[in-house]
């Protein structure tokens, strides 16, 4: 595990291996830089920031592990991460029994981008879903591909402010690759609005689950923790920004930064400040 200060009792913390909690279903994947405030973690179902996923079509590809290692320049603390994505979402019916069944995971893929795409069509989608969960004991699991890729990411910390630039290394992809998308998130219930340069500002359900960034840059805040995180457009990516919350189940808020796999780096800067 790797934790380092930042100001106030702020801190990021990054762990080696998922830590495997059951709170939510993405404590089976490879989490990225966790904000803690004063040893609290901020993250709940939320990747953290700096995290690869790999698009083939519909189907995303999801990192299982990491290979950590740790550098220290003067104040500045520098994390090489390799990211091995090798996990797909699978949907368990009890007992952690999984489902295989090609045609629902085909209209459940279609559904989801449904979702993101058409902004009307969240609330019934997302009730419709929730409903057939609870109907069939279905619940979201993760599980191991055959497919796998590697990609590094780079973090450069500035020991004691909130500054944290972010290189992302996708230059040994298969060509079956057709996207990759950069998460960077922590959780729903910490992070409960939304402000961009464009004069955007939302709270609550009204940030929606995936809508584009139109600002230059865009920042999400905890009214509780008094902390924010803010990042900026990229040449060659588009920003997205989301927010989830949804029982124990989701509960995310944060950005993604998706490409296409012809991009082989982009570099960000993600600016941590407090708001007192």
């Amino acid at each position: 595990m790797i934790e380092i200060p930042l100001f106030q009792g702020f801190s990021l913390k990054m762990n080696g291996v998922p830590l495997n909690r059951k709170e939510y279903p993405t404590a089976y994947l490879q989490k990225g830089l966790i904000l803690l405030d004063h040893g609290m973690e901020l993250d709940e179902e939320g990747v953290g920031f700096g995290v690869p996923l790999l698009k083939r079509g519909l189907n995303t590809i999801f990192p299982g592990s990491v290979e950590l290692t740790l550098q220290q320049e003067e104040s500045t603390y520098i994390v090489y991460a390799y990211f091995k994505l090798n996990l797909v979402e699978k949907i368990s019916a009890g007992q952690n029994e999984l489902v295989e069944n090609r045609w629902l995971y085909g209209v459940k893929n279609l559904l989801a981008a449904t979702i993101r795409r058409l902004p009307i069509s969240r609330g019934l989608l997302t009730f419709t879903s929730s409903k057939l969960r609870k109907m069939f004991n279905w619940e979201t699991t993760y599980s191991f591909t055959d497919f796998s890729e590697i990609v590094k990411i780079e973090y450069r910390i500035e020991f004691g402010t909130g500054k944290v630039a972010i290189k992302v290394d996708a230059s040994n992809l298969r060509p079956e690759v057709t996207e990759v998308v950069v998460m960077n998130e922590q959780g729903a219930r910490a992070f409960d609005r939304y402000t961009d340069t464009s004069g955007t500002t939302l709270e609550g359900d009204e940030i929606g689950c995936w809508d584009e960034v139109n600002g230059e840059k865009a920042w999400f805040t905890s009214s509780k923790h008094k902390v924010s995180f803010k990042l900026g457009q990229i040449k060659g990516a588009r920003l997205f920004r989301g927010r989830e919350l949804v029982g124990n189940r989701l509960a995310w808020a944060g950005f993604g930064y998706s490409f296409p796999s012809s991009i082989k780096y982009i570099q960000y800067e993600i600016e941590i400040e407090e708001t007192r």
